[in-house]
């Protein structure tokens, strides 16, 4: 049995992205796979997610909701989870086959090389795999100064980058950015739909758009100057997959 996780928390995600998440799991393997979700609302998530409620984690207020809640991933142990599972953000759309993600390099931590800091030896935690329990001292090393490790590293995926020295990033083409990587540049972007490359497994929404808002060719901003440059065509190919 393989096992993807993911996180939902507060109210950004509905449970419809956790729903839609296990049904693309289960279009896109060929081996028995399950998704397990650590969530603080269980309302409106499919009975097919085994939902667990999120490990505790000692964090200031303001930041409870941010990406550092995701380290209690590194906790150990951690429901009943053991070997390799694979991580994976509700803000993307699987496109690809991911039991590749499970074969590639088993036993090492797996990331993806964060497109806007490529070289720099840092990886994007919008998909990683792990074997858990290795890594437990990224938890529990964070947990005895929370503070000290927040002063140092801006996001969580720094501080894992620099936990870990041995970690290996997917191949370029399996998991992409759909800004970084598909977008078409500016002023491109305002007469031709972003491609859905071939070979593409993942595709993550960081920041904006969101999936829905991209499918329909929507890109909320506040300020009316971006709109001059910030727009996405509608993207069929989001609802194909998501």
């Amino acid at each position: 049995m393989q096992t993807v996780i993911c996180m939902k928390w507060g109210t950004r995600y509905g449970p419809e992205y956790v729903n839609r998440l296990a049904a693309s799991i289960q279009k896109q393997t060929e081996r028995p796979t399950r998704l397990v979700c650590f969530t603080d609302d269980t309302t409106g998530i499919d009975e097919q997610v085994l939902c667990h409620p999120i490990p505790e984690i000692d964090l200031p207020p303001e930041q409870i909701n941010l990406p550092w809640r995701k380290l209690v991933v590194w906790k150990y142990p951690l429901a009943d989870l053991s070997g390799d599972v694979l991580f994976l953000d509700l803000d993307l759309v699987v496109t690809g086959n991911l039991d590749a993600l499970f074969d590639f390099k088993p036993g090492r931590f797996c990331v993806i090389e964060n497109w806007t800091q490529k070289g720099q030896n840092i990886g994007n935690t919008s998909a990683f795999r792990f074997p858990v329990g290795k890594f437990a001292h990224i938890f529990d090393n964070f947990q005895k100064d929370p503070d000290k490790v927040l002063t140092k590293c801006r996001i969580e995926q720094l501080y894992i980058s620099r936990e870990i020295a041995d970690m290996v990033f997917w191949p370029d083409n399996w998991c992409v950015s759909f800004k970084h990587s598909l977008l078409p540049r500016w002023p491109l972007n305002f007469f031709i739909s972003p491609k859905l490359p071939p070979t593409t497994k993942i595709v993550a929404f960081t920041g904006k758009p969101d999936q829905d808002e991209a499918l329909l060719g929507k890109w909320p901003v506040r300020h009316w100057s971006k709109k001059l440059y910030k727009h996405v065509r509608p993207t069929p190919w989001i609802g194909e997959h998501w």
